[in-house]
């Protein structure tokens, strides 16, 4: 049922509990924007077998009539690759406040061969949705066909690098790849959609800060093809764009939807420097086409992408060769506060922090610009690990969906705080009156906000929201300096958390008809009553426990002032039996209520107490499935009478001994048997690089080598006078090229590190001239044997089909002589069926399985890591370690590799055979790769390859590998062994 206007102000104070609307299936048009009044936010989604109504209104998203603050993370599949563990990220992602997960589709991920897709095993999308529908979090899907993602060529398939046809564009060539590529995920995508009650699907994406040809019929008409396609395969969610940065492009009416209103919504993305004030995208800034939200003044503020972090490039240069944690540093919860409420300020009630969990780019996914680690300085850290920037977005996220007045707010009279910049805001149906106060300044500001009597602290580059007027309950707050967090029903009372630093003075006035009675439960706080007003004042410091009861209300209000360290223990969980509020433990993942049992599940890091509020009737509760001895408290709750035990110690096995080794690149020799590689005989290609005249194409691509290394080998007949070879070869950042004539290294060269200006360059070019030696400057029969490291292809953001640039050789010439070569090449093998194309590149270990946990070594050489030869090639180290992590422990482990930087070389990484990325000593800064728990056996054997790449340079081989514990939990979910 819907709810009268009379009715809603009769049940406004149960607005924050997060009860249940009837539905709202009545209205004829399911986007057809309608008029809604403030009131509970949505249950949390499930794949329930029901209809649902997605609609949207210039404030928010509208469910089934039920307004939606959408508070998303975006979370990509491929970057963890162990299905498992996406339930253990989306739990997470759950209990701290989040609702949605935002997901790229990488299309180079399923399609390893044009009409090929796999969307099996650590590829399955139907498995992760369905996990995100159980986990209770809407999906914002993406599946491009562009993605960017700093994932090689922006998503794209490697075969599609050598096709005809302009990407990105309405070139009937390049629509007929997407069109395929889009039956293939839509099939998936249309049996997961909210509308229909089968999954969770929320909002889909049809393409990505697509800024080319904004105005031309290329561009105009791509977008129309692709809106059509996702429609006509059943596809029925609201539809978007990611506008890249505030352009004003395809907003609502600027391409043809073949007639239907009302299902497009404008998006834009934002990336912000922490060094800068925050930006106003939306009602207080610039208005206008540029100026964000207000490019589609119809439809609500949706930011598809705000930045949660950044990436690092090869060489560390964007945080000063410190990696991700400095990242996490610069752009901290501090940040988080300033930025994101900001923009809640401003209208944007579709919020998606990019990246909420960055993970790994394992194997050859990720980009030139980018190396293995892509932590992003993530609120959940690549091992998966919580940090402290979940503190924001656990308030922030539990603070929308608890408290319903933020998702219809008008901008409010100005105010002035002084010292800070302060954004009034107001509900126009309760009349709640919302303040964002930001602190620019290098220094914490104490001031007062009109309406608010009493001070309030914002510390040095920080941000507070605060509230007046506004129900926590059956009870009105006139005004708090705290932050509200939630406020919910459980059992016989209700019960309003407000949060903040810890050590600050806080004081929350309550309206009351009449005196109540006021009890301090725990900590420092005092109460007064005059004229109707109940003031509590307290320092924040642990939990602060006020019982208000009575006072014109026959429900009695438990308020929780909590400050910020302590709000992140407090887990709110919404069950068909009603609402249940944990405390104490490090995650609550799931709560089940069964009769008179609450059950949880979650971790634990330290001892930890367990206290649980629930609906009427609970008397017992169960943690990860042991029954727990509990007491009743005076604050209504029942408590464990004993902590709920920490993690124990994990033990880790040395890695200093045990190696075996072997050299390889046989084909350098010049006996070496090539005849079954691949003729470099073609004329033409459609790559963007031309080719030269007088010379075959001897790009990678074009003869299907999409991943990892390369080999050439070229025959000639007579070196006579021959001075000097030129290799021009054109690669991705940090490119590497060796090379040997008969056998005898000529040498090497490579691509430099990045600087500040060039780390998205994601093409680089270069020759490399060696001289002849005089020895083999003779007639008869010559190999010239070359090896690339191609280091993956450009994204081509500016869509001027840069993909398609060049990897590999691009030409040879001699100086002195002009002898014909005959040209042959050999890159990665068939896919891995079950690791993928991005898995292997064409190293001959590669070919000949050496990475594969069944190789036998037998016949291997013991040896040590460190490598005193100055050798150029490659050379393999192997051994196998046993793991005994015990059951109900979550260890995250990494392996580290270190050494002198002054040692040139490279380093392959395959765990169990999975290529888990690239570490180039002299360059940095990774050292430490994550190993996931299901590729990573934590019970049982594990196998380690090492292929190093040396230059002759220098000594090659790593000093130092070992494992470490990235952190640990009692708890976790169940792996799977991929």
């Amino acid at each position: 049922m819907g709810l009268s206007r009379r009715t809603f102000s009769a049940l406004a104070g149960t607005a924050a509990l997060g009860l249940a609307l009837g539905g709202s299936g009545a209205a004829s048009c399911a986007y057809a924007a309608p008029s809604a009044p403030t009131g509970p936010s949505p249950a949390p989604p499930g794949a329930d077998g029901r209809r649902h109504t997605i609609e949207f209104d210039r404030y928010s998203l509208l469910v089934d009539g039920s307004r939606l603050v959408v508070w998303s993370g975006e979370l990509h599949p491929f970057r963890l690759p162990s299905p498992s563990l996406w339930r253990d990220v989306l739990q997470k992602m759950r209990a701290h406040g989040y609702n949605a997960v935002s997901i790229y589709v990488s299309w180079n991920y399923h399609s390893p061969a044009a009409g090929s897709y796999d969307f099996t095993g650590v590829r399955d999308l139907d498995l992760f949705l369905t996990m995100a529908a159980e986990t209770g979090l809407y999906v914002i899907l993406r599946p491009g066909p562009y993605i960017n993602a700093e994932i090689d060529a922006g998503g794209y398939p490697g075969w599609l690098t050598a096709t005809k046809g302009t990407a990105r564009t309405s070139d009937p060539t390049y629509l007929s790849h997407v069109d395929e590529w889009f039956t293939q995920v839509d099939a998936i995508a249309a049996r997961h959609q909210y509308t229909d009650g089968a999954g969770t699907i929320l909002l889909y994406q049809i393409e990505n800060e697509y800024n080319a040809y904004v105005d031309q019929p290329a561009g105009r008409d791509y977008m129309a093809h692709l809106y059509a396609k996702v429609r006509a395969d059943g596809i029925d969610v609201p539809l978007f764009h990611n506008d890249n940065g505030r352009n004003g492009y395809w907003t609502p009416g600027s391409f043809d939807t073949g007639g239907e209103e009302g299902r497009w919504l404008y998006g834009f993305d934002g990336y912000p420097s922490p060094s800068q004030p925050a930006p106003d995208w939306g009602r207080f800034g610039i208005g206008g086409a540029k100026g964000g939200a207000t490019a589609s003044p119809d439809t609500p503020g949706f930011v598809p992408e705000f930045g949660g972090g950044w990436f690092d490039p090869w060489g560390g240069v964007e945080f000063g060769g410190k990696g991700y944690a400095e990242s996490r540093r610069t752009r901290d919860a501090a940040y988080e506060r300033r930025f994101y409420l900001t923009n809640l300020a401003n209208g944007i009630t579709l919020h998606n922090v990019y990246m909420t969990y960055g993970g790994t780019s394992w194997g050859w996914l990720p980009a030139p610009c980018v190396y293995t680690s892509y932590d992003y300085g993530a609120a959940i850290d690549e091992a998966r690990q919580p940090t402290a920037k979940l503190v924001p977005m656990h308030q922030i996220g539990h603070l929308v969906q608890y408290v319903p007045d933020l998702a219809k707010l008008d901008r409010a009279a100005d105010v002035t705080v002084t010292g800070l910049k302060a954004y009034h805001l107001a509900n126009p149906d309760t009349g709640a009156q919302v303040y964002v106060l930001r602190n620019d300044g290098t220094k914490a500001v104490t001031s007062t906000v009109p309406g608010i009597d009493a001070p309030v602290t914002v510390p040095a580059k920080d941000a507070r929201l605060l509230a007046a007027s506004i129900q926590l309950g059956r009870r009105k707050v006139r005004y708090s300096n705290a932050q509200p967090m939630l406020a919910l029903t459980a059992g016989r009372q209700e019960i309003a958390v407000l949060t903040g630093p810890t050590g600050d003075r806080t004081v929350t006035a309550i309206e009351c008809e009449i005196q109540p009675t006021v009890a301090v439960l725990e900590g420092d706080a005092t109460s007064t009553y005059a004229d109707g007003l109940l003031r509590i004042e307290a320092e924040l410091g642990g939990l602060t426990r006020v019982l208000v009861s009575g006072g014109g209300s026959a429900t009695p209000l438990l308020l929780l002032l909590a400050d910020d360290e302590t709000s992140l223990r407090l887990w709110p969980h919404d069950t068909p039996s009603g609402s249940v509020l944990a405390y104490g433990p490090a995650l609550v993942r799931t709560v089940t209520v069964t009769g008179v049992t609450v059950a949880l599940t979650g971790d634990t890091v330290a001892d930890a107490e367990l206290e649980v509020w629930g609906p009427r009737g609970i008397l017992e509760v169960t943690w990860n499935d042991n029954d727990l001895t509990t007491a009743a408290t005076p604050s209504g709750s029942l408590r464990a009478a004993q902590p709920l035990p920490g993690v124990g110690a994990v033990g880790l096995p040395s890695l200093a001994d045990g190696w075996r080794t072997k050299a390889e690149n046989p084909e350098a020799a010049l006996g070496f048997d090539d005849s079954a590689w691949k003729t470099a005989d073609r004329t033409t290609s459609f790559s963007t690089t031309p080719v030269p005249a007088g010379q075959p194409v001897l790009f990678a691509d074009d003869y299907g080598f999409h991943y990892g290394d390369v080999w050439y080998r070229g025959h000639f007949a007579d070196a006579t006078g021959a001075q000097s070879v030129s290799l021009a070869y054109s690669t991705g950042t940090q490119g590497l090229l060796l090379a040997w004539l008969d056998g005898q290294p000529l040498g090497r060269h490579r691509m430099p590190v990045p600087d500040k200006a060039s780390v998205r360059q994601g093409s680089w070019t270069a020759t490399a001239e060696f001289t002849v030696p005089q020895a083999l400057r003779t007639s008869g029969a010559h190999v010239l044997s070359v090896l690339v490291r191609r280091m993956q292809h450009d994204m081509d953001g500016k869509s001027t089909d840069t993909h398609k640039a060049a990897r590999g050789l691009t030409a040879v010439t001699f100086k002195g002589a002009a002898p014909k070569v005959s040209w042959r090449l050999q890159g990665e093998a068939a896919s891995d069926p079950v690791r993928g194309p991005q898995n292997n590149g064409g190293l001959y270990g590669e070919r000949n399985g050496w990475h594969l946990p069944e190789f036998d070594d037998g016949d291997w050489a013991l040896g040590d890591l460190v490598n005193a030869e100055k050798r150029q090639g490659v050379t393999w180290y192997r051994r196998s370690f046993k793991l005994a992590v015990d059951a109900g422990i979550d260890a995250s482990i990494g392996l580290i590799l270190n050494d002198d930087v002054a040692r040139a070389y490279r380093v392959q990484i395959f765990l169990n055979g999975w290529n888990m990325g690239q570490y180039i000593n002299d360059v940095g800064p990774q050292h430490t790769f994550v190993l996931p728990n299901g590729i990573l056996r934590t019970r049982g054997t594990n196998t380690l390859a090492l292929a190093v790449i040396s230059d002759g340079t220098t000594a090659s081989g790593p000093a130092e590998v070992g494992l470490t514990l990235l952190g640990s939990a009692a708890g976790g979910v169940p792996v799977t062994t991929v």
